[in-house]
């Protein structure tokens, strides 16, 4: 009997396992449609507006599960030069890990690449969410990416304190 409940528990902790593997990794992604220039965003520094970026061959992912999810791959054929002149750039931008079977994005390649120098961040899109921005990367080759990344507001209200003074004011659902 104890060898038959030994292996009843072995058999439903893989079952467990890998339904929580798929869970994380598969099931809450969504995978987004290429709707148009408003794809990808960059914040201009003219107006402080988000404008559309020129962009092709978009792809993205996202999941209702959580506000950081957020993953998008495309190609410009503006230079880092060009696009340092027109639009906001981001410092302390940190690309988060998508996963493995979202292969266009690949978070250490871009993350080393913004510490040498070889890729460019800039702001998309301040409080997309509240206490969440959109961050884009160029890279020397036009490779571009996307992702939300929490703001300095945004770490502050989430770990219950009340936001800074020159902060916005949280919305109810953020305390």
């Amino acid at each position: 009997m104890g060898k038959f409940l030994t292996l009843l528990i072995l058999v439903c902790s893989v079952i467990g396992g890998g339904a929580m593997y798929y869970l994380q990794v598969y099931a809450y992604y969504d995978e987004i449609a290429a709707s148009g220039p408003a794809d990808v965003q960059a914040t201009s520094l003219a107006t402080g507006k988000p404008e559309p970026l020129p962009h092709r061959d978009f792809q993205a992912i996202d999941s209702d599960s959580s506000p950081i999810r957020y993953r998008a791959c495309f190609a410009t054929d503006l230079t880092q030069d060009a696009l340092t002149a027109t639009y906001q750039t981001y410092q302390g931008a940190v690309p988060l890990l998508a996963p493995e079977w979202f292969d266009c994005f690949d978070a250490r390649e871009l993350g080393a690449a913004l510490e040498a120098g070889e890729a460019r961040a800039y702001m998309g899109t301040e409080n997309i969410r509240y206490g969440i921005d959109r961050i884009i990367a160029v890279m020397s080759d036009g490779r571009g990416f996307v992702w939300h990344q929490i703001n300095r507001c945004g770490e502050v209200v989430f770990d219950g304190q009340p936001a800074p003074a020159d902060c916005p004011p949280p919305p109810p659902e953020a305390n």
